[in-house]
């Protein structure tokens, strides 16, 4: 048993190990008035309550395991900032690479309203510590918020490296755009290699969009049979992930309630849909919510919120995207309104399902619109995709 001038630990070990009693016991140590003893034989130090204070004799390692727990599995900045602004101590090893680099993406979530250069920083110093979620955070806010590409873009390849799904997906948007320069710069067959990659790791907007790749030929040569096969993949993906972290309770009975009409199945609208749900799953007849933004992409999104992004620069229609323009007509556009810009194919076909389809087409034309031959059932864009 591990002990240090004659103290044992595991009960105070077993105790930091909770979260929420962490807390407790560091405040209970360090913020109660208490009286010091000294003591020739190294001895506990005894508080004004008469017991023993067990923190102080902790070791560093200890603490920094403690402190690693707590930021990885935080669910807010405020659960680890409330830790290191209890005691001195507790703020120096808080910021240890260790700490960091284990740092959950919530650990960071800052809101674009409080973006200060502190935060800054102190994403800065996660991303240093080799925090791949944190690169990424930064690497977008660089890219797109702050206007700096060639170092945005170096971040998330730096997490890229590292088999970041989010951030191989984020460098093929960039690819097939050509973001941060002219339209010559736009590289399809690279868009297509780390799309297939992100898409290996199974990320769902990647398999999406390498499905419609494969579907259009677009950077790759055309396999409609294969590309379908990948966009029914990232439709299982995403029905799997919303069962698998939804609570039983919240899962209503018509998500998984099959709707004979196309127009039913692909409708959420007063007298016509079956449920609150958004049907991102109407190839399954499932009427699922949306996917929880990345705090990356809500960053984005809350950052641009009620802001001119430039002279005739547009925003992903796509409300979980927050991706801006870089150039002028960078983004394809809806072919049938021309309303709506997308920055991906994989955003065109999530924004159609949840919404655009209702907006952009009359309600008679639904009937006809998801009949089974590629419109509005699998890929659910119905080919509206056209270059700006």
């Amino acid at each position: 048993m591990r002990t240090r001038r004659g103290v044992s630990y595991p009960e105070v070990i077993n105790t930091c190990c909770d979260k929420r009693r962490l807390c407790d016991f560091i405040c209970e140590k360090t913020i109660l008035p208490r009286k010091r003893a000294k003591s020739s034989e190294g001895t506990p130090v005894v508080t004004v309550s008469g017991q023993c204070d067990f923190f102080d004799t902790l070791p560093d390692d200890i603490v920094l395991f403690i402190l690693t727990k707590l930021g990885s599995t935080a669910s807010c900045p405020a659960d680890f900032i409330s830790v290191l602004s209890t005691c001195k101590r507790l703020n120096m090893l808080g910021v240890h690479s260790l700490v960091l680099s284990k740092a959950s993406p919530k650990t960071f979530a800052v809101k674009a309203k409080n973006w200060s250069e502190s935060a800054h920083q102190f994403l800065k110093r996660c991303s240093d510590a080799g925090n791949v979620e944190a690169c990424y955070t930064l690497g977008m806010i660089r890219f797109y918020c702050l206007q700096n590409r060639g170092n945005g873009a170096s971040l998330l390849a730096k997490a890229a490296i590292n088999s970041h799904a989010p951030s191989l997906y984020s460098l093929a948007v960039i690819q097939f755009n050509g973001s941060g320069g002219s339209k010559t710069d736009k590289d399809l067959r690279a868009g297509v290699a780390l799309c297939a990659r992100a898409a290996f790791l199974g990320h769902i907007d990647a398999l999406r969009e390498l499905g419609h790749c494969l579907q259009d030929g677009y950077g790759v040569r055309q396999n409609i049979a294969e590309g379908r096969r990948f966009l029914v993949q990232a439709n299982a993906r995403e029905l799997a992930s919303v069962l698998s972290t939804t609570p039983a309770a919240l899962i209503s009975a018509n998500w998984l309630t099959w709707n004979p009409l196309p127009y039913l199945r692909n409708a959420n609208v007063v007298g016509v849909g079956v449920g609150v749900g958004c049907p991102l799953l109407s190839d399954f007849g499932c009427n699922v919510p949306p996917p929880e933004p990345h705090p990356a992409n809500r960053f984005l999104s809350d950052w641009f919120s009620g802001k001119v992004v430039g002279a005739g620069l547009r925003l992903c229609s796509h409300a979980g995207c927050g991706r801006p323009e870089t150039r002028l007509h960078e983004f394809r556009r809806c072919s049938v309104c021309g309303k709506v810009n997308y920055c991906s194919r994989a955003c065109q076909a999530l924004d159609w399902k949840l919404r655009h389809k209702m907006m952009c087409m009359q309600p008679e034309r639904w009937v006809d619109a998801g009949d089974g031959n590629g419109n509005g059932v699998v890929d659910g864009d119905d080919g509206m995709f056209v270059e700006s």
